[in-house]
C-alpha cells in the first residue's frame, strides 16, 4: 500500500495535475486485475480517480490483451459513442506502478444482483436491456483494423478453443459433451464482416445508476469475431443473478436488447445465430468454472478460485434446460 501511495503521488504530480492523493483504497472488486480508487488533489479540490493495474502490477493472464491494449480499446470505445470511463494515463516503467492505467471514476453500481433485483434499479431494469443494446452496436463499430493483434476467431474455432480447454481439464462431463456436439452440429459460418467484439459484456461488467446503463467496464477480453457473441454472453444464466424470467442479464427482454442493437445501428439479429451463442456462453463459462480449480491449485490460489469452480453444476443445468428448449 505505502509504495503504490507513493508513486501515485508522483503521478499525480507530473502527470495528473494534481500535488498529492489522498484516500486510497484497493476495492474487491476485479478478480483478474488491481482496482484502486484515491483522490487527486489540486488547488480547484479533489478528483476521484481509478488505478487498474496488473496483479502485482506484472501479471497478465495469457487470455487477456494486456492492459495498454485495453486501455487503448476504451479510447477507442468513447470516440465510438460507447459509454466508458475516460483513460487519463497509461502507466510507463518510470511511474513505478508497473502495468496498468487510470481512470476516471464512474458513479453507480456493478454488483450484478443489486442491479437485477434491488428496488433503487427498479427504473433503470425499464431501459437497460435497450441500452445494453445500443452500447453493444457501437462497440461494434470500432475499427478491428486499428488493433491488429487481438485475437481473430471463427465460430468453429472458438468452440474448438473452448473444446480442448474441457478436455484438458480430464474430468468427463456428459452434459458438456452433450453441449459440444450441439454447437459443432449447428455451428455458423463465420461472419461476413467480424466485428470487434467486447468479449465479456454481462451483468457485473456495466456501471449502472437509476437512470440505466454509465459505463461498459473491462475489456481485457476483446477480441475481433461474430458479434453475435457478445448479444448471447449477455443473456447466459449465470448473469441472471436469479432473475430467470428476465435473460438479458436478469433485468431484461432478449427483445428488447436486440430492439436497442438494431436501432443504434447494429445488424438484424437472427434468433438462430444468438441462441448458438448462449449456448455456447454457458458452455464457456462452465469450462471456465472447471478450470478455476487447477488455477486454485497451482498459480492463484485464493478462495474465489475454488468458490467459482464450484459453479460448474450450476451451468450444466443451464445447458439441459437450454438445449431441452
Amino acid at each position: 500500500m505505502d509504495e503504490v501511495a507513493e508513486s501515485l503521488d508522483a503521478l499525480a504530480r507530473h502527470r495528473l495535475g494534481g500535488t498529492k492523493i489522498s484516500g486510497l483504497t484497493r476495492l474487491t472488486a476485479g478478480a483478474s486485475q488491481e482496482i484502486w480508487r484515491f483522490n487527486v488533489i489540486a488547488n480547484d479540490g479533489e478528483t476521484p480517480l481509478i488505478l487498474r493495474r496488473a496483479p502485482g502490477g506484472i501479471r497478465v493472464s495469457e487470455t487477456a490483451i494486456g492492459p495498454e491494449i485495453e486501455a487503448a480499446l476504451i479510447q477507442a470505445a468513447h470516440a465510438a459513442g460507447v459509454p466508458v470511463p475516460i483513460v487519463r494515463w497509461v502507466l510507463t516503467e518510470e511511474d513505478g506502478l508497473g502495468r496498468g492505467y487510470v481512470m476516471s471514476c464512474v458513479d453507480g453500481e456493478t454488483l450484478g444482483g443489486r442491479i437485477a433485483r434491488g428496488e433503487t434499479f427498479a427504473h433503470a431494469r425499464t431501459v437497460l436491456a435497450g441500452q445494453c443494446g445500443a452500447a453493444l452496436a457501437a462497440t461494434h463499430r470500432i475499427d478491428p483494423d486499428a488493433f491488429p493483434t487481438l485475437k481473430r476467431l471463427t465460430p468453429l474455432e472458438f468452440v474448438t478453443q473452448y473444446l480442448d480447454a474441457y478436455r484438458a481439464t480430464e474430468w468427463p462431463r456428459p452434459v458438456f459433451d452433450l453441449a459440444f456436439r450441439w454447437l459443432l452440429d449447428r455451428c455458423p459460418a463465420p461472419p461476413e464482416s467480424p466485428r470487434l467484439v467486447h468479449g465479456d459484456f454481462r451483468n457485473g461488467n456495466i456501471m449502472v445508476g437509476e437512470d440505466g446503463l454509465r459505463a461498459v467496464l473491462d475489456w481485457e477480453l476483446a477480441h475481433v469475431a461474430d458479434p453475435m457473441e457478445d448479444l448471447g454472453w449477455i443473456c447466459a444464466n449465470s448473469w441472471r443473478f436469479g432473475v430467470e424470467a428476465k435473460p438479458v442479464g436478469g433485468f431484461g427482454l432478449r427483445e428488447d436488447l436486440w430492439a436497442g442493437y438494431e436501432a443504434a445501428g447494429g445488424v438484424k439479429v437472427d434468433p438462430d445465430r444468438a441462441l448458438f451463442w448462449e449456448v455456447f456462453g454457458s458452455l464457456r463459462w462452465g469450462v471456465m468454472c472447471s478450470g478455476m480449480f487447477t488455477s486454485f491449485r497451482t498459480t492463484d490460489p485464493v478462495v474465489e478460485r475454488a468458490v467459482i469452480a464450484r459453479r460448474t453444476s450450476e451451468t450444466e443445468i443451464d445447458l439441459l434446460r437450454l438445449l431441452a428448449a
